[in-house]
């Protein structure tokens, strides 16, 4: 099958659109005085899914690094005061992490930003989604 001219564009404004909200959101890091990567960071440990917090394999997943990237990373979060490592209680050989107030705090911050620029870009980014061929409730992000 080959595509038409109007998927090409479709496709050209999703992703268009996608990065403009990547852009816009590493913006607002820097405004709270993060980085893009300490924001991912502190999004990695806070919406990990599990009774402790997540390993330091379980964060390169989320961010699609290596682990030694990771690692880097984390050294700073932690020097900056936003994550603080520890051992798990069953798997001594295995770091998790949590947040710190302050990682929290910033956190906190740059998530309501963010979930209301996503309620703001939902209408949009459905309706391209939904003529790229599938429905997906984009403003259910924001709930």
């Amino acid at each position: 099958m080959t595509p038409s001219p109007a998927q090409y564009e479709r496709l050209l404004e999703l992703r268009t659109g996608l990065r403009q909200f990547l852009h816009w959101s590493e913006e607002q890091a820097g405004r709270h005085g993060l980085t893009a990567a300490q924001h991912q960071l502190l999004l990695a440990v806070r919406g990990h899914r599990g009774p402790s917090g997540p390993t330091v394999s379980d964060v390169a997943r989320s961010l699609v690094l290596q682990h030694h990237s990771v690692v880097g990373l984390i050294d700073r979060a932690a020097s900056a005061g936003l994550v603080t490592r520890h051992r798990d209680r069953e798997h001594a050989t295995q770091v998790r992490l949590e947040l710190t107030e302050r990682g929290a705090q910033k956190l906190d911050e740059l998530t309501a930003v963010h979930l209301a620029e996503l309620e703001r870009l939902g209408p949009a980014m459905e309706a391209l989604w939904a003529s790229a061929g599938d429905s997906v409730d984009f403003g259910s992000l924001a709930t």
